[in-house]
């Protein structure tokens, strides 16, 4: 059942910033047949009660960086903490507790060639109560970043949609050349607030407003920043969330995750290293609709030789910082 709380105005919405995160309202508004105020105090409301968060990141291949998936093994009363602790690094995103309360799973980025393994393999091992760590490192995305879950939605009609999309990028996975410190301030910004006003990102970097808006102009044209929308799932009617470990044979693990990301649950999906080469995060409506998915949708997946399925008990952290307020986040709505 679709939360009370936001209606199909508001899930269009959510779609259309999904789309691109710094479109004016005056085009959103457009777009859906109503007035720039409706827009302007729909995301308002939206915003203020941490129901959505508009988020500038950067594609990790873009900033010279690799993505690892890390899970992490700790006594039952030890998960939570060992999260939030995950949670408070600027080099994570994605940091959940799963449903057996005993394993933490989080993304962690860390500069190619550099030695990775400071919080891999000698901090984590020596936390008390943590039993075990692994990681895998992730070799190629198939569907999350900018191509959020809300696309596939159906909020916005595909004319719709096509009216508001970004063009695209260039280069996908290229680069701007090499960031500076005041990219990275200009980066830093965003990430906490995708929409934020030209003219806080020209007092946090000493540019003209003139200048931020062409860096932001090529930064996003060639892939190294996008927008993303972190939401409350169930505004779009998702009561469960659960990450997927699947094996299949090499030679059909991109077919099999090209079919993944096309399915309606599947958020995220990418191919690792390790003992299961294949990573998903679904979201169903309950219980019933994660078996019905499993039984039908991954069951005619031929490859998989192997499936772990665990869901996730509790959020910690999203796609970006952790929200500036001084909120518990093992109590956010998500």
């Amino acid at each position: 059942m679709k939360s009370d709380a936001c209606d199909d105005l508001d899930r269009a919405l959510l779609h259309a910033l999904q789309l691109d995160g710094r479109a004016p309202f005056s085009r959103i508004a457009e777009v859906l047949g109503v007035s720039d105020q409706t827009v302007a105090r729909r995301y308002t409301r939206l915003r203020t009660t941490g129901a959505i968060r508009v988020l500038g990141l950067t594609d990790p291949m873009a900033v010279g960086e690799v993505a690892w998936m890390v899970r992490v093994r700790c006594l039952p009363d030890a998960a939570v903490p060992v999260a939030e602790a995950l949670a408070r690094r600027t080099d994570t995103s994605w940091v959940h507790v799963l449903s057996d309360g005993t394993e933490v799973v989080a993304t962690t980025r860390a500069a190619s060639g550099q030695d990775n393994d400071a919080l891999l393999l000698r901090k984590l091992p020596h936390t008390p109560r943590v039993t075990g760590v692994s990681a895998h490192c992730v070799l190629h995305q198939f569907f999350g970043g900018a191509l959020g879950l809300v696309n596939k939605s159906g909020a916005l009609s595909p004319e719709q949609a096509a009216r508001l999309a970004f063009p695209g990028v260039d280069h996908p996975g290229g680069s701007a050349g090499a960031l500076t410190a005041e990219d990275r301030k200009l980066l830093a910004v965003l990430a906490r607030d995708g929409r934020a006003p030209l003219a806080e990102l020209a007092a946090a970097t000493g540019w003209s407003q003139s200048t931020v808006r062409r860096r932001l102009a090529a930064l996003r044209a060639d892939g190294t920043l996008y927008f993303d929308v972190d939401q409350r799932q169930r505004m779009f009617g998702y009561d469960i969330t659960a990450v997927l470990w699947l094996s299949v044979p090499p030679s059909d693990l991109a077919a099999t995750g090209q079919a993944l990301a096309d399915h309606p649950e599947v958020a995220f999906a990418c191919a690792t290293t390790g003992p299961t080469n294949l990573m998903a995060s679904v979201v169903c409506e309950g219980v019933s609709a994660l078996y019905t998915y499993l039984t039908t949708r991954i069951a005619a997946l031929p490859a998989v030789r192997h499936m772990e399925t665990s869901p996730i008990i509790r959020r910690i952290k999203g796609p970006g910082p952790l929200p500036p307020t001084p909120r518990d986040p093992s109590r956010l709505p998500f």
